[in-house]
């Protein structure tokens, strides 16, 4: 027998949002892991406001309602999850797109099974919203309906078999078979009879038809209060605010019964919900809508033992048939007040049904309904193979602009072997004695990656991506969940932990996997690693590792915008790198610290990718101020790219070192040009990345070119006089990776460009 799934995805809206979805999702998903504990349930919740909300921790990847790709992305993290099953809460309003049909995106790329909970099912469905459901149940291994009608309708209108259709009821609090006047007092209706109504207030709920019949119903029960328990229903706030609920307040005072009707109004949670279900009486849901399939509120107060008054749409005839209720015609008042009043005055009549719901009610509690589910999940898992999900298409892109260098790997492999990268190199040949780095693997990794975005032809290229992964994988230490750094030719770590900015250089590493792979296995190898070593990022000092950090997460949430883990650590990052600005910065020395030392220029491409990451203006405008200033002082008089020294630096109030300049500098402020580039869509940017990327070429203060075509080489260092001949592994490597990001750039330019010539009435902006 195939074991329950251990790790579950349920999507739907969650709480704090106030909706019934959001509860019913809230509840279920509490149950089931409460039932199963070794089962990981966690919650890919959907958000109506670009701000979301204040998620529970189990929320691990937020869905922006009306972005289409949020759902693509969503699935894609469900999928590197390792997720068993995918559990769907349906309701047309909650998904974007025609009918909600956003939802398919995700439902068709998850490879899990997927089960479908349907709170809606319509008798006349519109085109889209038929269309919708039956390609949802296409995908769906199995589909739940509350009721048997829900099943019956699915097989009449929508011609889904009947077995491919498990019915299980909402679930319900439970609760004790306690005497209403227990409560009363709670809520000073001590001695009252009290009617109930509860849930988001709306005009289809009917309340004005209880509040019409209440003066009748007081003529026989002197002593009855009418209590309206809830908040209006958001989105009729957003379009009327209260107008509804104060036509009914309106309407109380018009007939006399002011006094009688109680409106609460807020959205209770679920222990005070019991109570106020426990002091009522009789309760009542008099909706004008026939086609209800489902309501909460009914299942809540039949299962805890109260006595049902109401119109017989569709849940409520089902659930209240045969002698379990009352039901009374749509909108008529009068029988809705007779049918209160005798039930009000029989007390042995009302108890009577009272007794019944209650022990019929015990097969809803969530505690049986989860176990329900948990046995359909497994069935679930036996009648459908994992979907495997639709791989991504390669981009072909076409080149364009000033030519640049060819992109030759030769020098590298002479540093790469089994283990990794060798750290340095005696002119051009490696150097063992210093054995190996995570830096250089981290970025060996990366360029890797970015090569494979660029169709690069070399055919090694998959192996040696394999081999600085390893070395990355190697190096993680799951006891402090950070990275060693130096490793000896006979692969000794010599040290105990890494430094922070070789840990932030890995998770950049990482983050550009996740974001850029095509290659399934390598992205979730990614994405694990990732998710495993991100938490101690939080806990960093060093303002690189914070900006290497937050360029890897901007890699990230390319893929997973909605990872709500990943998305906090980026806001706490980003806070410390606003902070620091504050501090340090001055009209004539707008920057991060008190010194220029070691690529400077990833700290603004940081607050920009960050700014852009989390929509925060302060963090783009002081990312522009200080790259604009950094690009300014790192120019000579002659205009080409001058890098801040490496023999002395920059603090404030000083001079800057102008040698030993790095080819990590060139390459930190090609890097930040274009990403300024992306940002601003200003074409300076592009020349200020061409100016620095020049400096490789021989555009620099002396005149000689870094790179050597020859050996397909960069030399170590521009000093006071000469070149330094060493090539070592950074060297290469920050030339390559300058490299190849303007060739991506350009190329992202040159489809765009193509796509505007093809398109025109379609593309009004360059790419964001």
């Amino acid at each position: 027998m195939t074991s329950s799934p251990k790790k579950i995805a349920f999507v739907g809206d969650y709480v704090p949002r106030r909706c019934g979805i959001a509860t019913f999702t809230y509840d279920l998903r509490n149950a089931v892991a409460e039932q199963d504990p070794e089962a990981d349930c966690f919650v890919c919740s959907v958000s109506d406001t670009p701000e979301g909300y204040d998620y529970p921790p189990e929320v691990r990847f937020e869905i922006a309602e009306n972005d289409l790709q949020s759902y693509e992305q969503a699935a894609e993290f469900i999928n590197l999850s390792k997720t068993g099953l995918v559990c769907i809460q349906h309701e047309y309003g909650i998904y974007g797109g025609p009918a909600g049909s956003n939802i398919l995106a995700l439902a068709r790329a998850v490879q899990a099974p997927v089960v479908t909970t349907l709170h809606t099912i319509l008798r006349e469905p519109t085109a889209d919203q038929r269309r919708v459901l039956e390609k949802l149940a296409a995908v769906s291994t199995t589909l739940v309906v509350m009721t048997q009608r829900g099943r019956s309708m699915l097989q009449e209108i929508y011609g889904i078999k009947e077995e491919r259709v498990t019915v299980i009821p909402h679930g319900i609090p439970d609760m004790p078979f306690i005497d209403p006047n227990f409560f009363k007092d709670q809520f000073g209706v001590e001695g009252k009879k009290v009617i109930l109504t509860f849930g988001l207030l709306s005009p289809d709920k009917g309340i004005e038809e209880m509040i019409t019949a209440l003066p009748e119903v007081a003529e026989r029960v002197p002593d009855v209060v009418y209590v309206v328990l809830g908040a209006t229903h958001p989105n009729l706030l957003r379009k009327q605010g209260e107008s509804y609920r104060m036509s009914l307040e309106r309407l109380a005072e018009q007939l006399g019964v002011k006094d009688r009707v109680i409106f609460f109004n807020r959205f209770v949670e679920p222990e005070e919900l019991k109570e106020f279900l426990g002091a009522a009486d009789v309760y009542v849901t008099p909706y004008h809508n026939e086609a209800q399939i489902t309501s909460g509120p009914l299942a809540y107060a039949f299962g805890c033992g109260k006595a049902v008054v109401s119109t017989p749409y569709w849940h409520a005839a089902e659930m209240l048939a045969e002698e379990r209720g009352v039901l009374v015609p749509f909108r008529d008042s009068s029988a809705l007040a007779k049918a209160v009043s005798e039930l009000l005055a029989d007390e042995v009549r009302r108890h009577a049904y009272r007794k019944r719901a209650y022990l019929l009610g015990r097969e809803m509690t969530w505690s049986q309904v989860a176990h329900q589910y948990l046995a359909m999940f497994r069935s679930a898992r036996e009648a459908r193979a994992a979907l495997a999900a639709p791989a991504a298409p390669v981009k072909t892109l076409a080149q364009a602009g000033r030519r640049l260098p060819e992109l030759r790997l030769e020098h590298l492999k002479r540093l790469s072997d089994y283990t990794g990268v060798i750290q340095h190199a005696a002119y051009t040949v490696p150097d063992f004695s210093h054995g190996y780095c995570t830096d250089d693997a981290a970025r060996a990794f990366m360029l890797a990656v970015l090569l494979e975005e660029l169709n690069h032809p070399d055919t090694e290229l998959a192996g040696l991506r394999s081999t600085y992964a390893a070395f990355l994988t190697y190096a993680y230490i799951p006891e402090t969940g950070t990275f060693h750094n130096f490793m000896s030719f006979d692969r000794r770590w010599l040290d105990k932990r890494g430094s922070e900015d070789s840990n932030g250089r890995v998770l950049w590493a990482l983050g550009t996997a996740v974001g850029r792979t095509q290659d399934a296995g390598l992205l979730s190898w990614a994405a694990e690693l990732l998710a495993v070593a991100l938490p101690r990022a939080i806990e960093t000092s060093s303002p690189r590792a914070w900006a290497f950090t937050l360029s890897g997460l901007y890699e990230y949430t390319r893929r997973f915008p909605g990872d709500r883990a990943a998305r906090q650590v980026a806001e706490a990052l980003a806070a410390k790198l606003l902070k620091l600005y504050r501090a340090a910065a001055k009209p004539d020395w707008p920057w991060f610290e008190q010194t220029l030392s070691y690529a400077n220029a990833r700290l603004p491409a940081a607050a920009l990718l960050a700014g852009r990451m989390l929509e925060n203006q302060e963090l783009l405008q002081i990312g522009l101020r200080a790259l604009e200033w950094l690009c300014r002082i790192q120019k000579s008089e002659a205009g080409c790219f001058r890098a801040v020294g490496n023999n002395g630096f920059f603090a404030r109030n000083g001079t800057a070192a102008i040698y030993d300049q790095q080819p990590i500098e060139a390459y930190s402020t090609v890097s930040a040009a274009l990403v300024a580039y992306l940002v601003t869509q200003e074409p300076r940017w592009h020349e200020e990345a061409q100016i620095a990327f020049d400096w490789f070429l021989g555009r620099n203060d002396l005149g000689l070119p870094l790179y050597d075509p020859q050996y397909a080489g960069c030399y170590d260092g521009l000093q006071i006089d000469r070149v330094n001949r060493n090539m070592g592994a950074e060297s290469i490597l920050s030339f390559l990776l300058a490299l190849a990001e303007l060739k991506m750039m350009r190329q992202t330019l040159a489809a765009y460009d193509t796509a505007v010539e093809s398109e025109p009435n379609t593309l009004a902006t360059a790419p964001k």
